[in-house]
């Protein structure tokens, strides 16, 4: 009996506790769509939250707008993707299923196949005798596939209209408007958050690949001859990250290169200030969410795999239990996207700088919600001694971050409790209360769901107004007075005390 993968056992986890689950799962579903049920939205929300913080607000000329799901063609048309938006598809004689060809040699004979021609991926099947998954049919040759879905507009359907592939396009079509609300002086950033669809031949592995999928995404606009010149460069010049140039690849390589973002621009493995900025941005991010330092890199694209918009991407990907996934895509679109669009609209979308008309440059990072929400998952979750699995999550991201039990239902523990649980709730901490089994089931469950600090109220509380904190990390309890409890969990959750200290106080 083969041993249970770790995303099946995640998955599970996240169906039972409210986490994620198929859509409309009652009626068979449609692969690559998900809802998040009540703490998957808890957790997702404080994802996009830190990115927002980082990316958007605690910047000086980042601002976010909120653009339209449904786009008409000629922004397609005008963009590229409706002649390059597209995956080799290939189909089983047989049973016809669909298959991402690239993606079904890989999976057969470990071969890296992206980006190659039609005729290069039908030989490699012909040669490897790739047979269909389901059936062992044969496999037809492959054909482009275009991934975007399409409807029409209005009621007698005479305008065709696509779902966005990306949400960069809003900001792009925007241009004019944004620049001059941003007083046509670069540089500036426009951000957007919100949902994208792509009509992936054969969705899978959970969040990674899904048909609608939400992403956090930044235009940042630069004058080239200025892409040295970040003007908050020395905020993130010391900070590391891991590199994986296009001549380690050729090499085969077996851990990246850690650099600071000082020493990947001078030794050029990356192209300017503006890209390595947002690589140690993301670094620092996924960092804080619980990610671990060694379990990601930034891997320069070969030219074959990159999108057409783009003169070079640095996908961060993971080493995930499934194998190496991408998790963020930061591209440098140069001035591409805004020629294209001045050229089809008759526009004009240059920016005077000092006494010289320029098109800015653009760079890009893309980062996916739900491939974001199961790196955190893989990377805090924990199946030890216990006798249960349980999630580490750090405050930042734990979806839940105290829980509060009486220790009986009996005697006013009940009621006493409860008015703990509603104080830390007014006093802003995401407080969750139980009262329901055996307090040693009460820690388990809010164990599983990844709550840090669970607060029991027992008969000593009733006599002398002390609760007891439990820390989810080590299982160790400390005796504290409920004065000091707000003050106590605050610095618990940003990270100023640790529980140790608490414990030496209680001896």
């Amino acid at each position: 009996m083969t041993e249970e993968r770790l995303m099946d056992k995640i998955i599970e986890v996240c169906k039972r506790r409210g986490f994620v689950n198929p859509t409309a799962e009652i009626y068979g579903g449609a692969g690559g769509f998900y809802d998040y049920g009540p703490l998957g939205t808890l957790m997702r929300q404080k994802i996009i939250e830190l990115w927002r913080q980082s990316f958007v607000l605690d910047e000086d000329r980042v601002f976010e707008i909120s653009g339209a799901t449904l786009l008409p063609e000629p922004v397609f048309q005008a963009s590229g993707h409706l002649e390059s938006f597209e995956d080799p598809l290939v189909q089983c004689d047989k049973c016809k299923s669909m298959y991402k060809a690239d993606d079904i040699i890989k999976r057969s004979t470990g071969e890296t196949a992206e980006g190659l021609p039609l005729d290069q991926l039908d030989k490699m099947i012909k040669d490897n005798e790739i047979k269909c998954p389901s059936c062992k049919g044969d496999l037809g040759n492959t054909r482009q596939f275009n991934l975007m879905f399409s409807t029409e507009i209005g009621s007698t359907g005479g305008i065709k209209g696509y779902l966005r592939p990306e949400t960069a396009q809003n900001i792009f079509v925007n241009f004019k408007q944004l620049a001059g609300f941003m007083r046509n002086k670069l540089p500036f950033g426009i951000a957007q958050f919100g949902s994208s669809f792509r009509n992936e031949i054969s969705p899978r592995n959970f969040l990674i690949r899904g048909r609608e999928f939400e992403q956090m995404e930044i235009e940042m606009f630069y004058d080239p001859d200025k892409e040295n010149e970040h003007p908050r460069w020395e905020e993130v010049a010391d900070i590391d990250i891991n590199i994986v140039t296009r001549e380690m690849q050729e090499k085969g390589w077996e851990k990246p290169l850690i650099l600071t973002a000082e020493e990947a621009v001078t030794k050029k493995h990356v192209p300017n200030q503006y890209l390595a900025y947002y690589l140690a941005l993301e670094t620092e991010m996924l960092l804080a969410l619980g990610v671990p330092e060694d379990v990601f890199w930034f891997r320069h694209m070969q030219d074959n795999e990159a999108p057409h918009y783009s003169a070079g991407n640095y996908d961060l990907e993971a080493n995930l239990s499934i194998g190496h996934m991408e998790i963020v895509g930061n591209a440098l679109r140069t001035d591409y996207d805004l020629q294209k669009h001045a050229k089809a609209s008759k526009s004009s979308f240059e920016i005077m700088v000092g006494d010289k008309k320029v098109t800015p440059h653009v760079c890009e990072p893309s980062l996916g919600v739900g491939r974001i929400f199961y790196l955190v998952l893989e990377s805090c979750y924990r199946d030890d001694d216990r006798g249960w699995t349980w999630f580490q999550f750090p405050p930042a991201v734990a979806p839940l971050e105290v829980a509060v039990f009486p220790l009986m239902k009996k005697d006013g523990l009940a009621e006493f409790a409860y008015d703990v649980h509603t104080e830390l709730k007014e006093a802003g901490y995401l407080s969750f209360y139980d009262e329901s089994g055996k307090i040693g089931k009460r820690y388990a469950r809010a164990d599983e769901v990844g709550i840090p600090f669970c607060v029991t109220i027992d008969y000593d509380s009733l006599k002398d107004y002390t609760v007891t904190i439990r820390d989810r990390d080590t299982m160790e309890q400390v005796k504290l007075p409920l004065e000091d409890l707000e003050v106590a969990l605050g610095e618990l959750m940003e990270g100023d005390s640790e529980f140790q200290e608490f414990l030496e106080f209680d001896d």
